[in-house]
């Protein structure tokens, strides 16, 4: 049995863009972990998944699903396109799925950014692409940011609400305890 002390989170952006704000969210929470906690952002710009394509792996998708596997803890951040999560997001998520699932019994947590719900309705969705592979997730608290009803975030995507940074560092301590209550 190996106990865990330290907690090293991996943030996955469902956005690729560069001046993200779901991914400035994740740079946001690197700023206020708790101690023994890392958390390191994986690059998610990979091939669309085809089966054609999985042996051997692209060198991006082996690396990508490494990180994963290395992770205690995912710290997911989820824009919502369409009501659902995107389609990168849903597409690391089934290359990090073929087998070995390399989700299998992460603990989670999801963050979101975006228009008029704040993303959350991407978290339902993620929460059921979870049940599969397994992941486990967190259920509070939410980090929904609406971010065009005030002034959240810069134009780079950095965060710069308090209160926001509040609430990611009571999330960021929960999914640390909540690894830790998981693994240990």
């Amino acid at each position: 049995l190996r106990v865990i002390m330290a907690v090293r989170i991996l943030g996955i952006s469902g956005s690729l863009r560069k001046a993200s704000t779901n991914t400035g969210l994740l740079r946001a929470a690197q700023t206020v972990l708790p101690q023994q906690t890392t958390l390191s952002i994986a690059d998610i710009n990979l091939p669309l998944f085809n089966e054609d394509i999985e042996n051997p792996l692209p060198e991006s998708v082996a690396q990508f699903r490494k990180q994963v596997q290395e992770a205690d803890a995912i710290l997911f951040a989820s824009p919502e396109n369409n009501y659902s999560v995107s389609a990168a997001l849903k597409n690391a998520i089934d290359w990090a799925s073929r087998a070995p699932n390399v989700w299998n019994g992460k603990p989670a947590a999801i963050v979101s950014s975006g228009g008029g719900a704040g993303g959350v309705r991407s978290h339902y969705h993620l929460r059921q692409s979870a049940v599969y592979v397994n992941i486990l997730f967190l259920n509070g608290p939410e980090v929904a940011v609406r971010r065009f009803e005030g002034n959240y975030f810069n134009t780079d995507g950095e965060l710069t609400d308090e209160k926001v940074k509040e609430r990611l560092a009571t999330l960021v301590e929960n999914l640390r305890s909540w690894t830790l209550k998981i693994k240990n």
